[in-house]
């Protein structure tokens, strides 16, 4: 089929541009700092960096504003830049352990090392529109500062460093081997999913890449469904962490690790049951039956991103799981890594589902043209059935008339 190019388009696209900016601006408002969203809108600046594997706040505050706060558009636009820079090293492994912790809760052990840590959380209000936010100024922002840092003036500036919750459950025997596969590909170089195209089946330093920058809701709903019911890994938060974690590079002349800087970034780390002996049919005649085993799930993100790496965490360990083949249902959408990679990024997704958005005049026009070739010969089909039909009719119409003209003559 030929192609006709659509003519003319150019001015209205321009237009179009504009009246984004018509629509941001119309209300009169004064218009919004990059500053202010990077300071009052830190979640969504988080979640942009997290989604779109970047750590930069201004330029995630910069992208939510461009975007009106859409957060898979700003996401996509951090992508994009992200793209258009070298490459200059690679970081050193970082160790959670160093982060410097600004909130830490447990929910396996009630007393842990250094105690649990609320820091800055939501978690325990309740959910009621806060009126008074209409009316907030700067002199009022200013006071409730004040107010705010008159409390916390006896409490050490400094964030502090907590040992991990897990090495005491490591401590205690109960904490799980990864699997064997998992640990030799622990040793192996890392995966880099921008360097390479993703192969099946994944090693987990590709699967964890991929699910770091994933869309939280796709993450979200792939650990909920394994919880309630489509996979049988339920687990427990062994440590949520939040705080500064030193970003270290080896030194290019001695080779040694260099602290270049700290990140704001939210590791978690979740456990769940191991199948194990004891869990045989008959594993009450055994003596001596092991501890139950726990296996261990981890999220990663820049920023403050619970729910996020909570998410990622569990769906970290339900593929694990269904590697190791020890879940009792390894038929959940989760447990199907090939699925669960492919389509958790949101900007990949978006992007997709975007795309119809342009024009597919070629493709729908062969369609169209396709089903009326189909009509037309169904068309000709059921005409030359009538045309037969209709014949066979007038045959024994004739012979029906010349029997009677025989009888008539005898």
């Amino acid at each position: 089929m030929a192609y006709v190019a659509v003519k003319g388009g150019t001015k209205a696209v321009l237009n179009a541009e504009q009246l984004v900016d018509y629509f941001r601006l119309k209300g009169g408002s004064d218009p919004i700092s990059v500053r202010q969203v990077q300071d009052q809108m830190r979640l969504a600046v988080d979640r942009a960096m997290s989604e779109g594997a970047i750590y930069a706040p201004e330029l995630a505050a910069l992208a939510l504003k461009q975007s009106e706060g859409d957060a898979l558009e700003a996401s996509f636009l951090l992508r994009a830049y992200r793209s258009t820079i070298s490459r200059v090293e690679y970081s050193l492994p970082a160790d959670g352990v160093r982060m410097r912790i600004l909130r830490r809760i447990s929910a396996t052990f009630k007393d842990i090392p250094g105690g649990q840590v609320l820091g800055p959380t939501r978690d325990y209000n309740l959910r009621l529109l806060n009126t008074l936010l209409r009316e907030e100024s700067s002199q009022s922002a200013q006071k409730r500062l004040a107010d705010i840092e008159e409390l916390i003036e006896d409490i050490p500036g400094e964030p502090q460093i907590f040992p991990k919750v897990i090495e005491s459950m490591r401590a205690q025997g109960i904490l799980a081997e990864p699997p064997v596969q998992e640990q030799a590909e622990a040793s192996a170089e890392p995966y880099d999913i921008t360097r390479k195209a993703l192969t099946f089946p994944a090693p987990r330093s590709a699967r964890l890449q991929v699910l770091t920058q994933a869309d939280t809701g796709s993450l979200m709903t792939f650990a909920y469904s394994s919880v309630r019911g489509f996979g049988d890994v339920h687990p427990t938060l062994g440590e949520l962490r939040y705080g500064y974690l030193p970003v270290e590079v080896a030194h290019p002349l001695t080779g040694e690790s260099v602290e270049i800087g700290e990140i704001l970034a939210t590791e978690c780390e979740m456990v769940s049951r191991v199948a194990s002996p004891e869990d045989e049919p008959n594993a009450e005649q055994k003596q001596d039956a092991p501890l139950p085993k726990f296996g261990l799930g981890y999220g990663f993100g820049f920023g403050h991103c619970e729910v996020k790496t909570m998410s990622m965490s569990m769906v970290d360990r339900v593929l694990s799981a269904a590697k190791e083949d020890t879940m009792h249902s390894a038929t959940g959408p989760a447990s199907n890594e090939e699925f669960v990679l492919l389509h958790a990024d949101g900007v990949e997704a978006s992007g997709f589902t975007a795309h119809f958005k342009l024009p597919h005049y070629v493709t729908f026009q062969a369609n169209i043209s396709v089903l009326e070739r189909s009509r037309n010969h169904q068309a000709e089909k059921f005409a030359a059935t009538v045309a037969r039909r209709q014949q066979a009719e007038d045959q024994l119409e004739d012979l029906l008339k010349k029997a009677q003209v025989r009888k008539a003559d005898e």
